[in-house]
């Protein structure tokens, strides 16, 4: 009988960047997460002594982890309908991504990452959060976990990684190259999350 691997959380620090762009990579395709990309989203994610982004290991190898944005650290942009939204953008984190290994999938390891963030991100003031969440994953996977949890659909954006693929390197793992790939917009207001 194999033994259950030892699950553990901790914050991110700048010594896991390489291991979690393998990470990122494996699970959204390639170029994804980069040296300079990974660098930025990290600064992104701390504020008043606070850091937003958490880790999941088994035993000592990286199965999990979950980038998130500070509120007033990331850009509202073309893809985002704040006049929608149920609290101020000064209220608001950004969950940037999340990934979980899938030889780990289906043992609460997301759910517990999303908590730590959510937890970080409430001492700073934040009553919910905002994601852009890939409809293409297999299975429309990230979009019910995303929606069991509590997020609740604004709106789908159409060709929201188009530029990333196009001008960064990203190389859609649905789409062969090009990525086409449609984001619902989601916002999870935290009075209302479910990570039962």
């Amino acid at each position: 009988m194999t033994s259950q691997p030892c699950l553990h959380f901790r914050p991110m620090t700048a010594a896991d960047f390489a291991a979690v762009i393998v990470l990122g990579n494996k699970v959204h395709g390639d170029n994804y997460l980069t040296e300079t990309n990974v660098a930025e989203y990290f600064a992104r994610g701390q504020k008043d002594g606070r850091n937003l982004h958490w880790l999941a290991f088994a035993d000592d190898k990286l199965v999990g982890l979950r980038l998130t944005f500070a509120p007033g650290n990331w850009p509202i942009d073309d893809y985002c309908s704040p006049s929608e939204w149920p609290v101020e953008p000064t209220r608001m984190c950004y969950f940037k991504c999340a990934a979980i290994d899938q030889d780990f999938q289906g043992l609460g390891i997301g759910k517990s990452l999303l908590q730590h963030s959510i937890i970080e991100a409430s001492a700073l003031g934040c009553k919910a959060g905002l994601a852009h969440i890939w409809r293409q994953s297999p299975n429309n996977s990230a979009f019910e976990y995303f929606s069991r949890c509590g997020g609740e659909l604004i709106d789908d954006y159409p060709d929201r990684w188009y530029l990333a693929s196009i001008e960064d390197g990203y190389y859609c793992p649905v789409c062969d190259g090009i990525c086409r790939c449609i984001a619902a917009e989601m916002v999870l207001p935290f009075s209302k999350i479910n990570l039962a």
